[in-house]
C-alpha cells in the first residue's frame, strides 16, 4: 500500500466510537498493534529476501499470535463494559456466565 487513506474513508460502526474504555487504554492498545505493524513488517522483509519457508511460517506464527492476544484483550473488554462486568453483576449466574465466556475466548483465541 502506497497511500494512507484519512482515516475518515474508512466505514467505522456507530457502537465503535462511543468505546470510552478503549480509549482509557489507549497507550497500551497502539503499543500492541505497533508491535503487531512491526512483525508484519518482518514476514514483509523475510520474503523479499526469499528466506525459507519454515522461517518465514515462524513469523507468520507470531504474528497470528499477537493479532489473537489482541483480539481477546478488545472482546474481553468488550464483554467487560458492554455486556456483564463478572466483578460488577449482583446475579451470581450472569456473573459466572461473563467469567466463563471470557475464559472460553481466552482459551479459544491464545
Amino acid at each position: 500500500m502506497t497511500a494512507t487513506r484519512p482515516l475518515a474513508q474508512y466505514r467505522v460502526p456507530p457502537y465503535i466510537i462511543s468505546m470510552s474504555h478503549t480509549i482509557k487504554e489507549k497507550n497500551r492498545l497502539l503499543a500492541r498493534v505497533r508491535r503487531i505493524k512491526g512483525q508484519v513488517e518482518a514476514v514483509e522483509r523475510a520474503l523479499e529476501a526469499e528466506i525459507g519457508c519454515t522461517d518465514v511460517l515462524q513469523l507468520v506464527a507470531s504474528v497470528r499470535g499477537a493479532v489473537n492476544g489482541l483480539t481477546v484483550e478488545l472482546v474481553e473488554d468488550h464483554i467487560r463494559h458492554h455486556v456483564v462486568d463478572p466483578a460488577r453483576e449482583p446475579d451470581p449466574e450472569k456473573a459466572q456466565g461473563a467469567a466463563e465466556l471470557i475464559e472460553v475466548v481466552r482459551t479459544y483465541l491464545k
